[in-house]
Order: structure tokens, then sequence, then C-alpha cells
């Protein structure tokens, strides 16, 4: 029997006992949709999401977490405007210290990058509680985002449990053009499949144009996969892989993973790079995307250059090639962000650096920072081109600006040029990538000693303690962290207001904003709480409250509302307080058109009733305020059946798309609960 290198990754790390799939055993492919439970050999955590995941691995009990592999990033939460961010990252040290988890320090770069660069191995399972951990596809892991609590069960040893998802082939041909960059190859695939087309799906890429990238140019296609929607994306790890792992010092790391010959996708996407051309993903949406040329000309503000998706040395050097010896226009303002402090030496070192300084470019930190709205904000109304991965409305930090998603070299055309430029009518020389990128034919070059010195740099990376001294720590708690809410005791039925109805593609960004005025509060659920839905309804948090004092005397674990959402509810990041927050503010059951995978997970996690219409007209019987009344929820987790539920006297019928363990979940009252109970 033929795999698909999806299928073939995802079977070595079946748990035979947490499941019943004699497909396994008999080597048939596994039905699409199926629940399969996977071991996980790595997992990773940002601070943004790590605070409150460790805090639920504490109340797990386990001494030690029982990955190969468990690092804790600081990248988020780096501005540090008062003490909050700082506590933060104490106790994250300490907790890893505590518990045997590598710990890199704010300023070694953001997870993804860094991650790729020092732990990422070919054929390995990766966790991250960060929508965009697919990155490490890149080099040939199945690498997923989760929330923090799903993270915190596999650093305990716990399997990762998931609907088997379906395997999208793309099968790329031909070669780049110049101008034309990996960026361009993910935007065009968003381009046909939109933000909700690789819900259920993992895309991997194939054909003979896939020898024609680079490392980081499959990372940056593997890490917007998240955009899809989809569980994940992978390349295969052949030679080129090798030749990446070889030169940053970890070639013992390599092996070959790819698909079996003649194996099945269950859809093939064909995409010839010759023919490709620069594209942009237009406001406010991944995947409204349009050519470069047709939108040549228009004027910009800003041009920031970073984040997971784009801050590699690949990267950097091509804007440097297009940038050498020009400025950038007077009318924009222009930063670029490396991905990791290897990276910044790396591009130090070279010269790479230097031509970004002399071209005008304001150097950032290397962490998140814009892509998050942690500062770098466009002005009002102002038209910036980012090479990040979302530009969700207000996002970036400015409710009003116009972002544009575009590659690096689109986006140094435009920072020299003032306007929207095709990258292939400017004179330049195309950079020549090897895996590690450099300059042909220029005075920027970068010796292999180099690479390995600068590559293998842990001097902003704290390695596990022994398990003697590890003992011996104490945990650092801060003023502003608080332990996790309880989810809400199970309830057989629900009688409930709807206190919002929202529309179609409502993001974890509306549901809970990033920016550096929450973002701080991660750790402290009832004050970020007051931020939830703010973006849809300013005065959410306040009416949440009073439908609370109206029920039962302001007691959060009391109260009860229902929110009502269109197609892929809950897309974008995987942050888990967009279902914390709602649970904390009396958020019961969320009935939606259809949802995105992580945050629909999140829901279960947190005791929440995920529901979809079984008819979507249903949608519009529905207005904010009705009383709803959910009879027979029971049954419905018992037996699979699905939900009745009574709006003005009107039965609708909501979907029971609930596989048999997160109705446990559900009926334990959240995941926290169920593990504890021995559940797997």
């Amino acid at each position: 029997m033929a795999f698909t290198l999806t299928e073939k990754i995802l079977r070595k790390h079946i748990v035979k006992e947490a499941c019943t799939l004699t497909e396994i055993l008999n080597d048939k492919p596994i039905k699409r949709g199926d629940d399969i439970a996977i071991s996980i050999d790595q997992t990773l955590t940002q601070d943004a999401t790590g605070t409150m995941a460790y805090l639920q691995f504490e109340t797990i009990g386990i001494p030690r977490v029982k990955t190969e592999v468990s690092v804790s990033y600081i990248d988020h939460n780096t501005l540090q405007t008062d003490f909050r961010n700082m506590d933060d990252h104490r106790y994250l040290q300490s907790i890893a210290a505590k518990y045997g988890i590598w710990f890199s320090r704010p300023g070694n770069g953001i997870c993804h990058q860094v991650h790729l660069e020092r732990f990422g191995v070919p054929g390995k399972t990766l966790l991250g509680s960060d929508s965009h951990t697919p990155t490490g596809g890149g080099i040939g892991m199945i690498a997923i985002g989760a929330g923090g609590l799903d993270v915190a069960v596999a650093m305990g040893g716990g399997a990762f449990h998931l609907a088997m998802p379906r395997v999208i082939g793309v099968k790329l041909s031909g070669k780049l053009n110049k101008g034309v960059s990996a960026k361009d190859i993910i935007l065009e695939v968003l381009r046909r499949e939109t933000v909700k087309g690789g819900v259920g799906s993992v895309y991997e890429y194939f054909g003979d144009g896939v020898k024609n990238l680079s490392v980081p140019q499959r990372a940056t296609i593997t890490n917007m996969g998240a955009e899809l929607g989809a569980t994940c994306s992978i390349f295969p790890s052949d030679e080129t892989t090798k030749a990446f792992l070889e030169a940053i010092g970890r070639g013992e790391s390599w092996s070959e993973q790819k698909a079996d010959d003649n194996c099945n996708y269950d859809k093939v996407i064909e995409i010839d790079l010759n023919k490709l051309t620069s594209l942009a993903a237009c406001p406010h949406s991944p995947d409204a995307v349009k050519d470069i040329p047709s939108l040549a000309g228009i004027k910009v503000n800003q041009v920031v250059i970073g984040s997971c998706t784009n801050s590699s040395l690949d990267d950097l050097t091509s804007v440097a090639s297009i940038v050498k010896g020009k400025h950038i226009s007077p009318d924009v303002e222009a930063g670029i962000a490396p991905g990791s402090r290897a990276t910044l030496l790396m591009a130090e070192k070279s010269g790479v650096l230097g031509e970004l300084i002399r071209a005008g470019f304001r150097i950032l930190e290397s962490a998140c920072g814009p892509c998050i709205g942690m500062g770098f904000a466009p002005n009002s109304e102002g038209i910036s081109l980012r090479t990040f991965n979302r530009n969700f409305k207000g996002r970036s930090g400015t409710a009003n600006a116009f972002v544009y998603l575009v590659s690096p070299e689109t986006a140094a055309a435009a920072a020299i040029t003032g306007v929207i430029t095709d990258p292939a009518t400017l004179n330049y020389e195309k950079p020549v990538s090897e895996g590690i990128s450099m300059l042909s034919g220029t005075s920027i070059s970068l010796t292999a000693k180099d690479i390995k010195k600068f590559a293998k740099d842990d001097g902003m990376l704290i390695a596990p303690l022994p398990k003697d001294e590890a003992e011996k720590i104490e945990i650092i708690r801060g003023p502003n962290i608080k332990p996790c809410p309880a989810s809400p005791a199970f309830s057989t039925s629900l009688k409930l207001p709807v206190l919002l109805k929202t529309q179609d593609n409502v993001s974890t960004d509306d549901i809970m904003p990033a920016g550096a005025k929450v973002l701080p509060l991660r750790s402290n659920i009832p004050e970020i709480s007051k931020f939830t839905f703010e973006r849809l309804d300013a005065n959410f948090y306040e009416r949440a409250m009073e439908n609370a004092k109206a029920q039962e005397n302001n007691i959060p674990s009391k109260k009860g509302c229902i929110i009502i959402g269109g197609e892929n509810y809950g897309q974008g990041s995987s942050r888990e307080h967009a279902a914390l927050a709602p649970m904390y503010l009396g958020v019961r059951s969320v009935i939606v058109k259809s949802f995105a995978r992580i945050h629909k997970a999140n829901l279960i996690n947190y005791g929440i009733i995920p529901i979809t219409f079984s008819n979507a007209d249903d949608y519009d019987k529905i207005s904010q305020g009705d009383i709803l009344e959910i009879t027979n929820i029971e049954e419905a987790l018992d037996t699979g059946c699905s939900f009745k539920i009574l709006c003005n006297g009107v039965e609708i019928e909501g979907e029971n798309s609930l596989d048999e363990r997160s109705c446990k979940i559900l009926k334990d009252g959240g995941l926290a609960i169920y593990t504890r109970n021995g559940g797997q």
C-alpha cells in the first residue's frame, strides 16, 4: 500500500491503545475524519500562551516533562512597559528549570524560527501552543498548533487527539523567477483555497519544483498554511534539508522523509512556479489576494519585514540585494526584525545587516513585535506592507490601517520607491540560496564556518537542569499571575440568552485582542476578560456582567449565555484565551455555521459546547437577545444524536460533530478535570 508522507509519519506515532484503528495493523489507509491519537515528540510554548499552559501543567502533578524536547520561548510579550511581562518571564524560566524544559530567553528570537534552526527533526511530531507551529513542516515534521491545555497534556506524556485529516497534495513544478518568492506560492494557495478551505486537511508539497526551494522558503509556506485553517503543512526531507541541517551543524538530525511512489492524495493542486507572479493579500484577509502589477502605484506609508513567516537570513539577504546602494523613500517608515539571534549574528557577519542599516531600515528586536500589535503600528488610515501572515483589521495596533501581506522582495521594492512596485521590474541581483542564503558575486558572503558558529550559538538558550537540581527550584510567581479559572460544571440542559451574534470569519483577535495593552494580562483571566469581544461589541463585558448579576449575584461560575456565529468562527491564532475568557464570563455554548479547528478544540477543553447548525439558514432565525433552550445535552453527548435547540417556540437542529472523547471531556467539565480523572 502506498502512503503519503503525512500518513507515514502519523501512522508511526499512532498510540494504538488509545484508539481502535485496525487499519494500522492491516496496513490500510486510515479513514478521513476518524479520531486518532498520536504521541508527541516535541512541544513548544511562547510567553503569550505559555504562562497559562504551565499553570495548567502544574495541576497535572507530573515532576518532569515526558517529551523528547520541550522548549519555552519568550518572543511575544517583550515590550515590558511595566512589571507584568517580566514577571511572566521569571515564572516561565523557573518553571522550565523545575520541569526539564529548555528556556529561550527574550531576544533569542521567534519560537518557530529558532525551533526550526535548533531543534527541528524530520519525521518527528511537534505540538505548539501557537497556531504557526506548522512552520516545522518545512523541515519534514508533522507540526501542529493547539491550545495551551493540549500542549500541557502532551508534556505530561498524554497523546494528542485529532480527526484524521484529508491530505491535499500541492504539486510544484519549475523554478521561481526573479522578484517572485515562497511567500507568493502560499498566497497563490490561499487565493485558490481561501481561509477556510484547509479545515480538516494537511497540505503536502511534492513535485520537481520542491528541490528548488530552500528550507527557509519551505518554512514560509508551511507557516502560512495556518491561514488556510489547515491542521498543518509538510515538505519532504530531502538533500536540500540535509544540506541545511549540515550547514548549521545538525547533520545528525537528518533523515529522508518522503511520500511513497503512486500514493493517493484526496485532492491535488498544481502550481507552475515558472508562471507565478508576485502577489499580495489585500486588507483585511489573508485570502484577499491580487497580483502586484494590478496594485502597482498605490502609495505606501510603512514597510515591515519580519515575523515568523519571513525573517530568516534568506529573507534579509533578498531585501539587502534590492536596497543595496539605495535608500528608503522619504515617505516610508521601514523596519526589519530578524527572526532569531543566530540570524541577526549571521546578518551582521555577512554584511547584510549593514546594507539594511545604510538603506534606512530601523532594526527591531528579534521577536514577534508588530505582527501582534506590539509596537511599530501604522499611522491612522495608513497603508502598511508587511511580510507577516495575518492582516485582520486592527491586528497591527491601528484600527483603521490597511495592511497588505507581501513577500520580502515586494516589501523592499515598496520601501525604496514609496509605492507598491513589482520587484521584477527593479535592477538587482537575485540571491543564490543554498539552504542558508549567500549573495553570489557581491561583497555579502558567509563562510560555512561562520554559519555553524552562529547557528549553534546557545548564548540565549538555557538547557534543562539535571533532575536532582531541578527538584530544588522554587517557582517564582508575580502578583499578576492568577490561577486558571475552573471550567463550569456540566449541565444536562441550558436555557440562556444570546448575548452576541457575529458574522462570518470571526478571528480569535476579534474574540480576544493581542497588542501592548492586552497581552500583559495573559496570565490574569479576570482582568483580560474585560477585553472579550471588544472589537465586535465594546460593551460586551459590561453586558456579560449585568447578565451574570441578574442571574446569580455576579458569580462568574454561575452565570451563563450563548454566542451565535457564522462561517469559520475562531479562525487565526491558537490563543486559548479566546475560549478561557468567554468561559469566565459565562459563555456555555457557541452555535455557528462552522468552526476553525483549534478554537473548537479550545472550547471543548474549557467545557463550552460547540454546536454547528444542521441547516445554515437557521442562523437567520436567531437574534441577539433571544432566549435559547438546549434541551437534550446529555442524550446528545451519550448517543451522538443532534442537539435540540428551542428558539421562540421553534425547534432548531444542531449538528453533533463531536467525537466520543470530546463528549466525555464536556461531561467532565473540561480537559483538565478529564485528565485528572484518568482520561486519555
